[in-house]
């Protein structure tokens, strides 16, 4: 039986944060025309994962972003910022960085420790951006 569609959601006007980031992964999909199902699969998860990301039961992690982006066929800049082409220009510059685009493809294969480590270098790096702007 075919689901019902969805109202669409403008991404524009998402709140900051993990409620901004469950409705543009839900506008992205259904922008794409993909079931919570196709996108799981695409993605490699249980589709009770998509779920509980698109209604803010889960956090996805930074390898689940990563894979979440592919699978929406977006950048993770655009992901993270719910646009289509709009980035801001410090995360623009962030995701440019050549340690962050080295890093990215492995992200996945870390460790708890190595992913601390590496969350709180990026963390550094935003907040230099933020204050050479």
């Amino acid at each position: 039986m075919p689901q019902p569609l969805e109202p669409s959601i403008t991404v524009a006007n998402a709140p900051p944060g993990h409620l901004g980031l469950a409705i543009a992964i839900k506008s992205f999909r259904l922008g794409i025309g993909l079931s919570q199902r196709q996108l799981a699969a695409r993605m490699g998860v249980p589709r009770t994962y998509v779920s509980k990301i698109e209604n803010k039961k889960a956090t996805p992690t930074l390898s689940s972003l990563e894979r979440l982006a592919r699978a929406l066929e977006v950048t993770l800049p655009q992901l993270l910022t719910g646009s289509e082409g709009k980035v801001p220009e410090g995360l623009r510059a962030l995701v440019e960085d050549d340690f962050v685009a080295e890093i990215l493809p492995f992200v996945s294969q870390l460790t708890p420790t190595q992913m601390s480590s590496i969350t709180a270098q990026v963390r550094e790096m935003t907040t230099r951006l933020q204050h050479s702007s």
